[in-house]
């Protein structure tokens, strides 16, 4: 059986080990959180959250992209990586300042998420001798790599 003093001990490592264990989650529901709107008539939109109303809904508002002030499910939103620095209920011009100033929409445009999005639609409003122009130059693309890698 241990002593006191070496549960003592033992108490304190497990609370530092804990103290020291990091959050697996970086992006939380927050004022100033950029969102995606991912359903509904403006989806594929993003906006920003300008204040939590419940466990289930928040308050967006996206003045510099087309979205109107809404209270909106969490289901329809897909939270990003990208904040921005406003007060809680803060009216539209100061969200689209605040917006400018951090330049939101460059930076949304260069991730990765973004260029997705956009090649997905892309290839969506495709026609059909378009998708026939595509499958050639894959096919030209192969038989070029294969060529090579026979050479090699």
């Amino acid at each position: 059986m241990r002593s006191v003093s070496a549960r003592r001990l033992y108490g304190i490592t497990c609370r530092a080990k804990q103290e020291l264990a990091k959050m697996p989650y970086t992006r939380f529901v927050e004022v100033g959180r950029v969102v995606l709107i991912n359903y509904g008539p403006d989806a594929g939109k993003i906006a920003v959250i300008v204040d939590v109303v419940d466990g289930n809904k928040c308050l967006i508002d996206g003045p510099t992209t087309g979205v109107a002030r809404q209270v909106i499910p969490y289901k329809r939103l897909a939270l990003t990586d990208l904040m921005v620095e406003f007060e809680k209920g803060s009216h539209s011009k100061t969200i689209e300042g605040a917006m400018t100033a951090s330049d939101v929409i460059s930076k949304w445009e260069t991730t990765s998420w973004a260029k997705k999005l956009k090649a997905k639609k892309t290839r969506a409003s495709l026609n059909d001798f378009d998708r026939f122009k595509v499958m050639v130059a894959r096919k030209q693309k192969a038989k070029m790599v294969a060529d090579k890698m026979a050479s090699m």
